[in-house]
């Protein structure tokens, strides 16, 4: 989606009114991120709507990117929001092959978590519990961490649940999302 260098267009304040439906609508999406949200939202501070080209919002705190969202679809927080709260999203890991595919914006495919290096939920070589026990189901929102590195790489909705992923081991398993070092995370929003 962010392949590109992106140019920024319309910056607008947000309403006090939408601002108290989108943090509501954070906190319905991502549960997890409760006890943070006064960091992240505050009340009495300025969120900003800032218009990216085809139909792409990003909702800002200052300089700081929080939420993206296209056209309608669910809020998807940026990789910097991640990388400050990684405990408050679902997430999967790719193997160390896969890297290179993701950071160039390719289509994440399902071998990529199945192999010996990637992680899924419910998997015996997991011990801390840290990618959950829960499937994750189609439609989900999820945060994709590479296997011997510290910070997520990509963030965006899973095409395939993680059972069906387990089962037939091949296929597409994301839609395109926002990854280190696209258009969006090198967007210059000062």
């Amino acid at each position: 989606m962010f392949k590109k260098d992106i140019t920024t267009g319309a910056k607008s304040k947000v309403k006090s009114s939408a601002q108290r439906g989108i943090r509501a609508k954070v906190l319905e999406e991502y549960p997890r991120l409760e006890p943070y949200i006064e960091e992240i939202m505050p009340k009495k501070e300025q969120l900003d709507l800032v218009k990216l080209p085809d139909r792409v919002s990003v909702y800002t705190l200052g300089s700081t990117p929080l939420f993206f969202q296209h056209m309608d679809d669910e809020l998807l927080p940026h990789l910097s929001l991640v990388h400050r709260y990684p405990s408050c999203f679902p997430r999967l890991r790719i193997d160390r092959g896969a890297i290179r595919f993701v950071l160039s914006g390719a289509t994440l495919m399902v071998p990529g978590l199945t192999s010996l290096g990637g992680r899924l939920p419910n998997d015996p070589e997991d011990e801390e519990g840290r990618y959950g026990e829960e499937e994750l189901d189609a439609g989900e929102v999820v945060v994709i961490e590479a296997e011997g590195k510290e910070n997520a790489c990509m963030v965006g909705v899973l095409k395939m649940g993680t059972a069906e992923m387990k089962k037939v081991k091949k296929g597409q398993a994301f839609e395109a999302g926002h990854y280190l070092g696209d258009g969006l995370w090198g967007l210059n929003l000062g």
